[in-house]
């Protein structure tokens, strides 16, 4: 909650980008509420008829960490890293489906100690490559309509906080960057244009690969065979996620119900692939999200400011 005189410091630019990045948080985490629904097999046969399971629909990890994203570019006007990692440690709920390393990692955030040590520990020393980075950072995207190549360098930087191996940063990267090219002002791209703007500012990495891959594979209309050549997040590495995120965001830009429905009906991480979904489409003009999916979804936490202070 913002006081009045914080308030006052925000600027109309800030309140814009506030209000892309909410906009983008709430059809990532419609995305994520409604494909966590089908993990539970009794929804099975509704994911195969589209049709949607009885709400609410309580999100997961992926949306908590978001509004932390969210919530630190409002108060600092970037990533601060630091106001970062005490954002997820402070509000990480341990039932909202962290992996295990992530959830050991914030508690011991919580009792003081260092995420650059804790991070940079993980898997051996060799950072976490998992989707965790990517599935968090559309609003940021978002908020940087204007500036992709800020929103790289920004996601890249709030990679670092969790995931530090190459392949979970590009990811991250390559998912601020769509979000940002969609939300430009002068409106979003062609599918070809919007991989190639990605392609262009995601370094040379399999996540890069998969991108070039998913890029020539716009003309597919086989989701499925898609998903069999690219990956949809069943080993939860950035490199199996975030290229068939993109080509299923890429061939429905304007309309959320149709890319949800293409995304979660190849399975894998289906609450993963459709929130970085839902992020990149809920950044073009509030993205169209449909109301009744909105009402079923869990409410947003009161703890994210309802006013930007930078």
């Amino acid at each position: 909650m913002t006081t009045p005189a914080a308030s006052a410091a925000s600027t109309p630019d800030s309140a814009a980008r506030y209000a892309r990045a909410l906009a983008s948080l709430r059809g990532l985490a419609i995305g994520d509420a409604l494909g966590s629904q089908f993990f539970v097999p009794v929804n099975y046969p509704l994911l195969k008829r589209r049709e949607l399971p009885p709400g609410p629909w309580q999100w997961t990890d992926d949306t908590e960490m978001a509004c932390s994203v969210v919530a630190v570019l409002a108060t600092h006007g970037r990533i601060d890293q630091d106001a970062l990692a005490d954002s997820f440690a402070h509000h990480h709920d341990f039932d909202r489906g962290y992996g295990p390393a992530v959830n050991r990692m914030l508690r011991l955030v919580r009792e003081g100690q260092d995420w650059r040590t804790l991070a940079a520990e993980l898997f051996n020393g060799q950072g976490s490559w998992g989707n965790g980075a990517a599935m968090r950072i559309a609003p940021l995207g978002a908020w940087y309509a204007d500036d992709p190549e800020q929103a790289t360098h920004q996601a890249e930087i709030s990679a670092y906080t969790t995931h530090q191996h190459r392949e979970a940063v590009c990811g991250a990267m390559a998912v601020a960057a769509a979000a940002a090219l969609v939300a430009a002002p002068a409106g979003p791209p062609t599918p070809t244009d919007l991989l190639d703007g990605v392609v262009a500012l995601v370094p040379r990495s399999a996540v890069g690969a998969g991108l070039r891959r998913a890029r020539d594979m716009l003309d597919y209309g086989d989701a499925t065979t898609v998903a069999a050549v690219l990956g949809c997040g069943r080993r939860t590495s950035a490199h199996d996620t975030v290229p068939f995120a993109l080509w299923s965001a890429a061939r429905a830009l304007d309309d959320y119900e149709a890319a949800f429905w293409t995304t979660a009906q190849v399975g894998g991480d289906v609450d993963t692939t459709c929130a970085i979904v839902g992020g990149i489409l809920g950044a073009r003009d509030g993205g169209n999200l449909p109301e009744a999916w909105l009402s079923r979804t869990e409410a947003l936490p009161a703890w994210l400011p309802e006013t930007p202070t930078q």
